[in-house]
């Protein structure tokens, strides 16, 4: 899927194309007409994040036109109480309010938007999509975690490194993590194991807070962090041990992978350019998440990939990425920034008959 960059405001009006009728006595213009190119949109709306891509075919590609991404932290208290919170459903109908307005400027044809792990969770999930329909006009789809996955599949399984050892695709969100045991060829993917876990950078942090800011107390609070997800992942380690001695790919999409191969690349800021179908040594993604997990959550916001908005989640993603390296033992991790979004644009490109090429992006 190639990135286009936007223009600021408002889409340009297309001018309409002229054609001369020769008439007696002289000639007259008429317009031919104008056909707008199909656009498709997807909406995200995750425990942490609510982002939006918009796209539209183009030489058998999808180009992205326009895009949109908020930390609106959907799911922060949820572990606790079991309830989305009044403002975090502030945070989240008003950033849905700004996606709608694109989808609108940008005459979208079709589409999709999803909620998750904390709208699957959350006992006032209702009133949530309710509200969000009445004040943006946005109908949440609350989607299984089984069509979680597939989507999640859909949208990278082309940056998986090439190869014919086992592939596994992992996605660490906020409230869940979800894990497939993939065959891909060519364009198209098939899941042959899967598992969701209600463990996400969300939901693990709130699980796991450390007793005091001190190292020890750091340490601790990462120990519990990993037993946790060791657990969860028990039965789909149990048998991912088949693949033993088999040059194993493994993929993530989630935002912890894309600022860790940040944090390894050592960049000033995000650059997706770079990030997204990177490779990185799996040993040195330990290495960082070891050091991100010692490190204060001071020095952690000082790190210019990581920020204060992710400082205090990022170690929990580190925990859930090792016990992933752990049961699934490649020798790199591959890096993609993509996911969900791009699945649900090219489910919604086939139903308008526009089925995308996406270019292979892996890198060494």
């Amino acid at each position: 899927m190639r990135q286009m960059a936007a223009p600021s405001g408002r889409s340009p009006r297309p001018r309409a194309a002229v054609a001369k009728d020769r008439q007696q006595g002289g000639s007259v213009t008429r317009p031919f007409p104008f056909t707008r190119a199909k656009s498709y949109g997807a909406i995200d709306l995750g425990t942490n994040n609510c982002r939006l891509l918009i796209a539209r075919p183009q030489d058998g590609e999808l180009v992205v036109i326009d895009a949109f991404s908020r930390i609106v932290r959907l799911g922060e208290g949820l572990h606790g109480s079991g309830r989305i919170s009044d403002a975090a459903m502030d945070r989240a109908v008003s950033a849905l309010a700004i996606c709608a307005d694109k989808l609108r400027r940008r005459h979208v044809t079709l589409s999709r938007a999803v909620a998750t792990e904390a709208c699957r969770r959350a006992s006032n999930c209702d009133e949530l999509v309710a509200r969000v329909r009445a004040e943006t006009g946005i109908v949440l789809d609350v989607i299984t975690a089984a069509e979680e996955a597939r989507l999640a599949v859909l949208g990278c399984h082309n940056l998986m490194e090439p190869g014919d050892g086992p592939g596994l695709i992992f996605d660490i969100g906020g409230g869940s993590t979800e894990l497939m045991q993939v065959e891909a060829s060519g364009h198209d993917v098939v899941i042959h194991d899967w598992i969701s876990v209600p463990w996400g950078v969300v939901s693990l942090t709130e699980h796991a807070i450390p007793a005091a800011d001190d190292l020890a107390a750091r340490r601790a609070s990462y120990a519990r962090m990993r037993e946790v997800t060791r657990e969860a992942f028990a039965a789909f380690a149990d048998r991912a041990t088949r693949f033993a001695g088999q040059p194993l790919r493994l993929l993530g999409t989630s935002g912890t992978v894309t600022t860790l191969a940040s944090v390894f690349l050592d960049l000033p800021r995000y650059d997706r350019r770079v990030v997204d179908g990177l490779s990185v040594p799996a040993d040195e993604m330990r290495a960082i998440s070891r050091r991100l997990a010692e490190a204060s959550i001071a020095d952690r916001a000082g790190i210019a990939c990581i920020g204060r908005e992710r400082a205090d989640l990022v170690v929990a993603g580190c925990a859930i990425l090792e016990s992933i390296i752990d049961l699934w033992p490649a020798a790199r991790v591959g890096v993609a920034d993509r996911g969900i979004r791009e699945g649900i644009l090219r489910t919604l490109a086939v139903q308008g008959r526009d089925v995308p090429v996406t270019r292979r992006e892996f890198r060494k």
